[in-house]
């Protein structure tokens, strides 16, 4: 049933927080995104920290979460830094860079970031950026962080009760049903929160259901009972929406190895992979397999091979030369193969990676694969910003983005050629022939042109026709709300976002 904003004055913010990590919260935020903008309102999407090697710049030029650029996508408006204020951007398993509306502030360790000397200035810096969204949009939907009661941390905690009871938000609390204990988790969670915080959980919403629904009726009201709020939904898992992930833990267990009758593409899977987003359009083409590997006979067996981006790019080089996947990139190519390599990709495949001033790691300087005549310095600026470029000379103009350290140029007997051409008359990458390229542009295969052309060696396997990806992720959306609102009571949702708390 849909439901007009003339129906109702603004809408309190809205929280979907977790009983843990992985339930579901980015992509249910994205659905709640997409449903009120179907209704009339609009909405924006508001996550305090986000943790997470996958980002976007914004329009701006700034870095925010990816999930949150998805989230903004599918509620219609241009993302910006106030829908994900902090960044935390792993950079070893106790080492992130802290990213504070969109710029970086540096490297901190875990235990020091999360110590309660100076938390409270990140705080207003977290809740400034609630409150200026806020004016500018309605409802806010918002994302927790992990679990809603991680008690050890209540107290340096910015992103989930204390951000909900500032920004004065109905918090739904997402359980994850599939992977079992889902009585004990939303219980136990509801349970650990003290009893002003449970004041403002006004519902639950179980998630990734599989099965007969009615046979789980009687927990629902089993659920209602024990903790005295509301089941708002069961929304069933699905097979048939794509919507990107946050994280790329998955990405291995995608499409393993090369097939038959299609172009099959190989990404690199390198420990600090970032930004694989990049290659979403390449998965849903029709005309091409494509598998994420480190095996270096799958490397060896694609046609293309798809160098990605690194948060750090020296180690996963030095980790390339240590396992093999160096030497097998290379053979491909010696075969025939067509090597592209975008962001740290591109520096790997270059002559050499400088690091004099140690801006990513102890490693001062590592050959690289030597397919490009390149070399490139690591530098402590990031570039952040979305372009507009010409690829190759064609007319049609190209978008993408920009998140990297570090300048890569031509060695000194290398004449420039230049892959893309800015609109703001810079140039971008390096072209040695149609098998062999690289870019710091994310999102350069989201354009026809570029996949057309890195296809076309390969034309006699070609099948199939390309789609458009713009109006395809519409679709998703759209199906991703559907699905969310055939098995959520809304006017509910509507009635606990319109209560006074």
């Amino acid at each position: 049933m849909s439901h007009s904003p003339k129906d109702t004055n603004l809408l309190h913010p809205v929280m979907f927080a977790g009983t843990g990590s992985d339930v579901g919260k980015s992509v249910i935020t994205a659905a709640f995104c997409r449903i009120f903008l179907q209704d009339g309102y609009r909405p924006a999407p508001f996550k305090a920290q986000n943790m997470a090697l996958n980002s976007y710049a914004t329009p701006e030029g700034l870095e925010i979460g990816r999930a949150q650029a998805v989230q903004a996508e599918a509620a219609g408006v241009p993302c910006h830094t106030d829908m994900n204020p902090l960044l935390l951007k792993p950079t070893t398993d106790k080492v992130c860079q802290v990213v504070l509306h969109g710029k970086p502030l540096g490297n901190r360790h875990a235990y020091e970031y999360f110590r309660v000397e100076g938390r409270e200035e990140l705080r207003k810096e977290v809740n400034d950026a609630f409150d200026r969204l806020a004016l500018r949009y309605n409802p806010i939907v918002m994302e927790g962080a992990g679990s809603i009661s991680e008690i050890n941390l209540r107290a340096v905690d910015l992103v989930n009760m204390p951000m909900a009871m500032h920004a004065k938000a109905n918090v739904i609390l997402v359980a994850d049903i599939d992977r079992g204990g889902v009585f004990a988790s939303v219980y136990g969670s509801v349970m650990l929160l003290t009893g002003e915080e449970r004041k403002y959980v006004k519902g639950i919403l179980i998630n990734k259901f599989r099965g007969d629904i009615r046979l789980f009726e009687p927990g629902i009201k089993m659920l209602e009972d024990l903790c005295g709020i509301p089941v708002i939904g069961v929304v069933p898992y699905y097979k048939d929406i794509y919507i990107e992930e946050e994280d790329s833990v998955m990405l291995q267990t995608k499409n393993l190895r090369a097939a038959h009758g299609k172009v099959n593409i190989a990404v690199v899977l390198l420990r600090h992979l970032s930004n694989f987003t990049d290659f979403n359009v390449l998965e849903r083409d029709p005309r091409v397999h494509l598998y994420y590997t480190n095996n270096t006979d799958e490397i060896e067996k694609a046609d293309i091979v798809l160098i990605p981006g690194s948060k750090s790019t020296l180690s996963d080089l030095y980790e390339l030369r240590r396992n093999g996947v160096a030497q097998s990139i290379v053979k491909a190519h010696k075969n025939g193969a067509t090597v592209v390599g975008i962001c740290g990709g591109y520096q790997i495949m270059g002559q050499e990676v400088c690091d004099p001033n140690h801006v990513e790691s102890d490693i001062e300087r590592l050959p690289g694969l030597g397919l490009l005549p390149v070399t490139t310095q690591m530098e402590g600026d990031k570039v952040t910003r979305q372009v507009k470029f010409s690829f190759l000379g064609s007319q049609p103009v190209c978008e993408g983005y920009e998140i990297h350290m570090g300048t890569t140029t031509p060695v000194e007997d290398a004449e420039s050629s230049p892959l893309n051409q800015l609109e703001d008359g810079r140039q971008d990458g390096y072209y040695l022939n149609e098998k062999c390229f690289g870019t710091y542009i994310h999102g350069i295969l989201d354009n026809g042109e570029v996949i057309d052309s890195l296809l076309a060696p390969y034309a006699e396997k070609l099948s199939g026709v390309p789609f458009d990806f713009k109006a395809f992720k519409e679709d998703q959306y759209n199906k991703l709300a559907d699905h969310v609102r055939r098995h959520v009571d809304m006017e509910l949702v509507y009635r606990i976002m319109s209560y006074e708390l």
